[in-house]
């Protein structure tokens, strides 16, 4: 039986100073937790045919497909603002699928085995940790939302060490490429001008193919990767999504969202909300990230500069004048993503007053963020008393005002907010009840989750105990390693 892969690996042809081959480090007893069905037939490959055991041989990295060329990735990154050299300390590529001859998908074990990045770490991840990202990432698959996604997790059948000993496991991820932020780093810090003209001509011809002949590339790779970026975080922002360790390594410049380790869902609205264990002064709060990935785009100019113009003063200032255009970018974009969420048509000079308005109230009374615009869509969840509030009142006559400016139906309106308000996010208890019940073998609560989060738009049957938020003041997430 032919699985369907079609290997096409580009990377590997690049000098060591951008990898290091190197293979999965088997486990002795692998064993399928879940396989994405539906991620799998996008990808043209066919498992149904294959045997839970040879899967499991599979996805663990133990019987390696032809045609893949495995290696770890160099790069470095600003982690919570302080520079490291990284690399992929316990992930290999397995190799370059093409989907329909150019739609090219990287396919990485996470989770596989120490490499020569691993520093003091072990290479290997814990099972609680991968299924979250797989939950997650499939999540805000469904919200619409650019993202890696998760193709399978299995266990190892080994013990992993870490504030206790817990089940390891190995994820699966497939992603348009791994090229971050930090890759950029890496070379730019190895001084090699030739290697680093190297990276952005891959880079564009993997990612940007539009500005090939372009007389600055640099520049305008830039510029294409901040926009990217913009449109990503403003996404985060609509649904409430907290990455939590937006290092520079943790920025991709396919502009798709990587890695989800400290990562959750907003539910009372708390601009400085933080649910990373590591994340101690609020660095990668939910308000900080805008300005976080400027800053993260800032480190991409320092990297860009030799390229950008011979002239260092002419090249910075380029550069600066790129980098101070984002916040201009990403309001305009805020803007109209809240006016969506809204259901508000065209611009008015008072829709930002309108706008913060409503996240002021919802700040000081503590109203659930995604609940909030359910019920501005008359989607009921619970107890809404808390709309009774006079203030919450005054604004809502205010916003039906600017609605009959609109030019355009309720229906209209109700539409665009329909296709920008999820009904459904992965509440952070929900999460961890799937968590704790795959810990005990227990699959059926995932499995029911990822059902519903499947559909976050759609109103459906049976899903009160999926909208309600619970207290989650102290809820913190780690990142597994």
């Amino acid at each position: 039986m032919t699985i369907g892969w079609h290997f096409d690996n580009t990377y590997s042809k690049l000098s060591n100073t951008f990898k290091e081959e190197i293979k999965p480090t088997p486990v002795h007893n692998p064993e399928l937790v879940i396989l994405n069905d539906q991620l799998a037939k996008d990808l043209n490959l066919d498992f149904s045919k294959i045997e839970k055991e040879n899967l499991s041989q599979i996805f663990s990295g133990n019987s390696l497909p032809e045609g893949s060329a495995n290696l770890a990735q160099a790069y470095a990154g600003h982690q919570f603002g302080h520079f490291t050299m990284l690399g992929d300390g316990r992930a290999v590529l397995l190799g370059e699928h093409l989907v329909n001859k150019n739609n090219r998908f990287d396919i990485q074990f996470k989770g596989s085995g120490r490499t020569s990045f691993s520093r003091s770490g072990d290479g290997r991840a814990v099972l609680g940790p991968m299924l979250r990202e797989y939950i997650i990432s499939e999540a805000i698959h469904a919200l619409n939302i650019p993202t890696t996604r998760s193709l399978a997790v299995v266990k190892t059948g080994e013990k992993v060490v870490r504030e206790n000993l817990l089940p390891g496991a190995i994820l699966t991820r497939v992603a348009s490429s791994h090229i971050r932020v930090g890759t950029f780093q890496y070379i730019a810090a190895k001084q090699n001008i030739d290697d680093l003209n190297i990276l952005v001509d891959y880079t564009i011809n993997r990612h940007y193919p539009e500005i090939q002949s372009s007389k600055n590339k640099a520049l305008d790779l830039l510029n294409l990767v901040m926009e990217r970026q913009c449109k990503l975080v403003v996404n985060w922002m609509r649904v409430g999504f907290i990455h939590g360790v937006m290092n520079t390594d943790n920025m991709a410049i396919s502009g798709e969202t990587i890695d989800y380790g400290p990562c959750a869902f907003m539910n009372k609205y708390d601009s400085k909300t933080v649910f990373s264990s590591i994340d101690k002064f609020g660095r990668y709060s939910f308000s900080n990230q805008p300005p976080i990935t400027k800053w993260n785009l800032a480190r991409l100019a320092e990297c860009l500069i030799p390229l950008i113009d011979k002239d260092e003063d002419t090249a910075i200032k380029l550069a600066t004048e790129t980098i101070d255009n984002f916040q201009n970018i990403y309001e305009e974009k805020w803007a109209n993503m809240m006016r969506d969420k809204l259901g508000l048509f065209g611009d008015n000079k008072d829709d930002k007053k309108l706008i913060n308005d409503l996240l002021n109230w919802m700040e000081k009374n503590k109203a659930d963020y995604t609940n909030t615009f359910c019920y501005l869509m008359n989607i009921k969840i619970g107890n809404n008393d808390l709309y009774n509030d006079k203030n919450f009142i005054n604004w809502s006559n205010d916003w039906q005002k600017r609605i009959f400016l609109n030019n355009n139906s309720k229906a209209k309106s109700l539409e665009l907010m329909k296709n920008s308000n999820p009904i459904i996010i992965p509440r952070n208890h929900k999460v961890e009840e799937a968590l704790i019940a795959a810990n005990e073998d227990n699959l059926e609560v995932m499995n029911r989750l990822l059902t519903i989060l499947n559909k976050p738009y759609d109103e459906q049957n049976d899903i009160e105990s999926y909208q309600y938020p619970l207290n989650d003041k102290n809820y913190k997430t780690f990142c597994g390693t």
